[in-house]
């Protein structure tokens, strides 16, 4: 064959044919393998997964925004409706921010606890990768000399991975139900902090998968925050409507501290998986 004979490129090579609609079905593939490769190289079998808001503040920062705002104001001059409206949304932030520094303290308490475990690499840390309570999470384990995994989705306006995921379990997905999938799959409990639309997307779907008995395992789910909770959703309204069952409200249970939250999870985790949950003497 001459030397100077052109050669086509191969089709797994064709950046072109790649990124087109006609091989949306290898990229579908291909976020479920690579993920699938990198956790079997990493040892990584089960995880608990934070959900949470992306919007959410550490309380440093909430605290700063709320003097810088309020500073200007405290002259006794009359207040312009905008200016109302900043103080009360700096308000809301820094009450917000208690999330993020319970976030970032359960996920400390429970990454000690699984350090402690004969197994390694039980029960990590997951989150969706971003800032906000996912970032409190993936901080919290770090804070406590553990790795932790990062989900993340390419959105159009947010998010950037936050800086306590280690590059080697810091994804990013283009599809959000493969992205789930591996939040769902690889889970053995879930918390759920308060959140928006895609907190509530991922909660119903969990809920959804337990109720139905679609999940084989045992998966425990936390709604932290109570008063959020119950005034944000009317589960007991879904009751008298005959919508849900009252056997479904067992299907979650709330908790409104770090602490509380702790106890159930190491408590039911290690009724569900006792044989996984020894720690080294």
């Amino acid at each position: 064959m001459p030397k100077n004979q052109h050669r086509t490129v191969k089709a797994y090579n064709n950046i072109d044919f790649l990124n087109s609609p006609d091989a949306r079905v290898i990229r579908l593939i291909a976020e479920f393998l690579e993920p699938a490769r990198r956790f079997k190289h990493e040892g990584i079998r089960d995880t608990i997964v934070f959900f949470g808001s992306a919007r959410v503040m550490p309380r440093a920062k909430a605290l700063q925004q709320f003097k810088g705002i309020t500073r200007p104001v405290q002259n006794g001059r009359p207040l312009s409706e905008k200016v109302k409206k900043s103080i009360e949304a700096a308000r809301v932030d820094l009450e917000m921010s208690r999330y993020y520094e319970d976030a970032v303290k359960l996920a400390r308490l429970l990454t000690k606890w699984t350090r402690r475990l004969s197994q390694k690499n039980r029960f990590m840390i997951s989150s969706g990768g971003g800032p906000g309570i996912m970032e409190a999470a993936n901080k919290g384990a770090k804070l406590a000399g553990g790795r932790s995994i990062g989900l993340n989705i390419s959105l159009p306006f947010e998010q950037s991975s936050n800086p306590y995921i280690p590059k080697e379990l810091n994804f990013e997905f283009h599809y959000f139900f493969m992205r789930k999938f591996w939040f769902v799959y690889l889970s053995k409990a879930m918390v759920m902090f308060p959140g928006g639309f895609g907190t509530f997307d991922e909660t119903f779907e969990v809920l959804t998968l337990v109720q139905t008995h679609k999940l084989k395992k045992k998966v425990t789910v936390i709604l932290y925050g109570r008063e959020y909770w119950q005034k944000t959703l009317n589960f007991d309204n879904l009751v008298r409507l005959r919508l849900i069952n009252a056997e479904d409200l067992k299907l979650f249970k709330f908790a409104d501290t770090p602490e509380e939250a702790y106890e159930l999870l190491v408590r039911e985790m290690r009724k569900n998986y006792p044989g996984e949950t020894s720690e080294q003497m």
